[in-house]
C-alpha cells in the first residue's frame, strides 16, 4: 500500500485506501447535507467547526473525527452505518415517517422562540382537524 503524506507537525501517513475511504465518506456527507437543504455553514455550526474544515471534510482532505460521526448521522437523519456506506439494517420499528423525524430534528435545534412558535402553529393545524 502506498502512503500519502504531507508536511505538518501533526502529520501522519495515510494509505490510498484510506484516502479513497475518507473522499467518499466526504461524499456522502455533502450529498446527505444537501438533500437535507442545509449550508455547510450549517452543518458545520451543528458539529461546532468552522466551515472550512466541513469544506475538508466533503473533500476528503481531512478526516472526520469519529466522535463527530453520532452527530453527523443524526443531523443528517441516517444511520451510522449508511453514513459509513454500508448498507442500511434498518429495524422494523414504529414512529413518525422519515421525513418528520428529520423535521422534529431541524425543529429542536432552532432557537427556543422559533420552537414555540412552530408549536403554537402545530396546535392550530392541529385544532383545525378536530373540529
Amino acid at each position: 500500500m502506498a502512503t500519502i503524506t504531507t508536511t505538518g507537525p501533526n502529520t501522519v501517513a495515510i494509505t490510498q485506501d484510506e484516502r479513497a475511504f475518507f473522499v467518499a465518506l466526504g461524499g456522502r456527507i455533502a450529498q446527505l447535507r444537501k438533500d437535507n437543504q442545509l449550508t455547510q455553514v450549517q452543518l458545520a455550526e451543528t458539529l461546532g467547526v468552522a466551515q472550512s474544515t466541513l469544506n475538508a471534510y466533503e473533500l476528503g482532505q481531512r478526516r472526520v473525527p469519529v466522535s463527530a460521526l453520532p452527530v453527523l448521522a443524526r443531523t443528517l437523519a441516517v444511520t451510522l452505518e449508511e453514513l459509513m456506506g454500508e448498507p442500511a439494517t434498518k429495524a422494523q420499528k414504529r414512529g413518525p415517517a422519515p421525513k418528520l423525524a428529520q423535521h422534529m430534528e431541524k425543529i429542536s435545534q432552532l432557537p427556543r422562540t422559533q420552537q414555540q412558535f412552530v408549536m403554537r402553529m402545530l396546535d392550530t393545524v392541529l385544532a383545525q382537524q378536530g373540529r
